[in-house]
């Protein structure tokens, strides 16, 4: 079978001396907007291979991103489309896309924008606490279809890979870090087109049908004690001794809940005889539902873009693959993402702990110094006092003389 491979200049192997600006002559930046997001070439903070994780990130916070790369348009007729690529929010996203738009060859790549045409936009979108999830939308007839399940992206700042797989039988598989996460088929998971079956609109309930599971029962009657107030006089509550009806009216004792009291009598229920269960409105053929075997196909697809607005700037994407052959796109991602993943996750690991042992140690010399500045507090206090002391102690002597000296004149 034929390989429908495009793979991002950055991990291609035998790069050439100009491998730092070459991506930039692939890569084309939309000029639909003026203020863009600049994109750069690294590797980020942390990394499984300084090199070989190297990646287009967002490099402005606040920013909408628009860059796309052009590759030989194919169709998918016939054949799996499997779209692969790698995220790493290393700047743990507050608000911000992380997916890839796949569009077809007509494509004018320095007018790309939000609303441009797309077949296929799909990865993951994050933003707050409600919004963590996996895009997969399709364009069929010129409408974006949104999936009707829920997909939990992954939400930390690690490099994640995610794949999506679209097969000729109209089914589709979604996976993350080379695992299963999601499946279906596209006719069931997506509203591309009416419903198979609708309610007929000639059908109405029967007036005598009777759907009430329980009934009153008719020969339950209310007992003669049933009957008491919810709320009497308090019987231990006695008129204040200076209580004056003539100032303060007619004494009355509070109200307080009746321990009789039974609430409102309601018959006791019984299975109804005439009960014929729920209705069910009954379903024909939908006149307007038509099959469509080639939802899944895709005429003429011919560049991968990157069209997403970012919050917090800071997230890489990397090992970008469109292909037919599924085993492929698993084998390459075992080989990229695969093989660096653990050695990232290390180096992440220890740039937190150093992190949190400096701050630790930040910590300690905080309260050191405070220490040191009470006991400098304490010895000044201690000197203030002594000093205190001995001006007191001289005054006494110098009173003291003064009396012992008119004392001798007296004399």
């Amino acid at each position: 079978m034929t390989t429908l491979l495009f793979i991002c200049v950055i991990w291609l192997p035998l790069l050439d001396l100009g491998y730092n600006d070459k991506w930039r002559s692939r890569w084309v930046n939309s000029k639909h907007k003026s203020d863009y997001g600049e994109w750069k070439l690294t590797a980020g903070n942390f990394y499984g291979d300084a090199e070989k994780d190297k990646g287009l990130q967002t490099s402005q916070d606040a920013r909408f991103y628009a860059t796309s790369a052009r590759f030989e348009p194919f169709s998918n007729e016939g054949k799996s489309l499997v779209i692969q690529f790698s995220v790493k929010h290393e700047q743990k996203i507050d608000c911000g896309g992380g997916y890839v738009k796949v569009f077809p060859a007509d494509l004018d790549q320095t007018a790309m924008h939000g609303e441009s045409s797309y077949y296929i936009m799909f990865g993951p979108d994050i933003c707050g606490y409600s919004t963590k999830k996996v895009h997969v939308i399709f364009n069929y007839k010129g409408k974006n279809h949104l999936i009707k399940k829920e997909i939990k992206c992954k939400d930390d700042e690690l490099t994640h890979i995610y794949t999506l797989i679209l097969n000729p039988d109209q089914t589709y598989e979604v996976k993350i870090d080379n695992e299963k996460v999601e499946s279906g088929s596209l006719e069931e998971d997506w509203d591309f087109l009416p419903p198979k079956k609708i309610k007929d609109p000639e059908a109405k309930k029967p007036e005598d049908w009777d759907d009430r599971a329980k009934i009153d029962d008719a020969d339950d009657t209310k007992p003669e004690e049933w009957d008491k107030p919810e709320n009497i006089p308090d019987p231990d509550a006695k008129k204040p001794e200076d209580w004056d009806e003539d100032m303060d009216g007619e004494w009355e004792p509070p109200m307080i809940p009746n321990p009789e009291y039974k609430g409102e009598w309601k018959p006791k229920q019984i299975d109804n005889p005439n009960y014929k269960g729920s209705w069910v409105h009954p379903e024909i053929d939908n006149p307007e539902y038509s099959p469509d075997s080639t939802i899944y196909k895709f005429d003429s697809i011919g560049v991968l873009g990157l069209d997403l607005w970012q919050v917090k700037s800071g997230t890489i994407f990397d090992n970008f693959l469109i292909t037919d052959d599924v085993k492929e796109a698993e084998d390459i991602a075992n080989e990229t993402w695969g093989v660096t993943k653990e050695p990232e996750k290390k180096m992440k690991q220890d740039q937190d702990d150093l992190k949190r042992k400096e701050e630790e140690e930040k910590t300690k010399e905080q309260a050191t110094e405070a220490d040191e500045d009470d006991e400098v507090d304490d010895e000044d206090e201690d000197l203030e006092e002594e000093e205190e002391t001995k001006d007191d102690m001289e005054e006494a002597l110098s009173e003291m003389d003064e009396e012992e000296a008119k004392a001798k004149d007296e004399l």
